[in-house]
């Protein structure tokens, strides 16, 4: 038997978009958010709104996958394969997920002043946070921090990448920039540094303390979280950059 109710129809406790309206969005569950999209419960049993937006989290969590790291890369088709979604529901899903994605990885103004890892960790999100394979990436900046651009070097496989000082030091060279920050993704969301992370890391601030090109920092972005090695290292101590 299928069983459809809307939301309306729910005590008004219950209902996501007037929890939404009271509490913010950021305390609703994922299902409430789900349910907004869809408007209507549709299922096997009594399922509410909120009952299919669990359901859908249920069928993509199965593999013992995180159901949001499915969500993000799913597509239309295996939407629909979920009882209860069809393609004006799957789209809904998808047009959502990509604009939180649009807005997440907004880029700020250029010339704006980078005064904190969040500061470059969001100017380097469209290159790097959402990526499936590894890529590493500069932060560009003039005397005063001011953000002049970012450049992708170089892009690897789904588990590594590889940066050359000789490279990354020639296109700072070649913008004009007098500072910049190093950053790269993990695709597996563990921003975790790796040994090859660290020693890659003090190479580069070697070469920075050699040219007079200080180096602020180097992120590891993955998935929607980053880390600073500044904050989480001694490298800076051991290789002072005269900022």
């Amino acid at each position: 038997m299928t069983y459809s109710l809307r939301i309306a129809d729910l005590p008004s406790a219950e209902r996501p978009r007037e929890r939404l309206i009271a509490l913010g969005s950021q305390n609703l569950s994922t299902a409430e958010l789900i349910a907004i999209l869809l408007g209507t419960g549709q299922g096997k049993g009594k399922l509410s709104a909120v009952g299919l937006g669990q359901y859908i989290l249920n069928q993509l969590g199965q593999s013992q996958a995180d159901p949001l790291s499915v969500l993000r890369n799913i597509s239309v088709r295996e939407l629909t394969q979920i009882h209860g979604i069809g393609p004006a529901k799957a789209t809904t899903i998808l047009a959502a997920i990509e604009l939180g994605k649009r807005v997440f990885q907004s880029k700020p103004p250029e010339l704006a002043a980078i005064e904190s890892p969040q500061a470059a960790a969001d100017a380097l999100s469209h290159d790097l946070m959402w990526q499936t394979q590894e890529r590493f990436a500069i932060l560009l900046m003039d005397v005063k921090n001011r953000l002049l651009g970012t450049q992708v070097l170089t892009i690897g496989t789904a588990t590594e990448t590889l940066a050359h000082p000789r490279d990354i030091f020639r296109e700072v060279l070649k913008q004009n920039a007098t500072r910049l920050i190093i950053a790269h993704n993990h695709p597996s969301g563990n921003v975790e540094p790796s040994p090859e992370d660290i020693e890659l890391t003090r190479q580069l601030l070697q070469g920075a303390q050699f040219l007079s090109l200080p180096i602020l920092d180097h992120l590891i972005l993955g998935n929607g979280t980053f880390e600073s090695l500044r904050q989480t290292t001694t490298l800076w101590d051991e290789y002072p950059q005269g900022t």
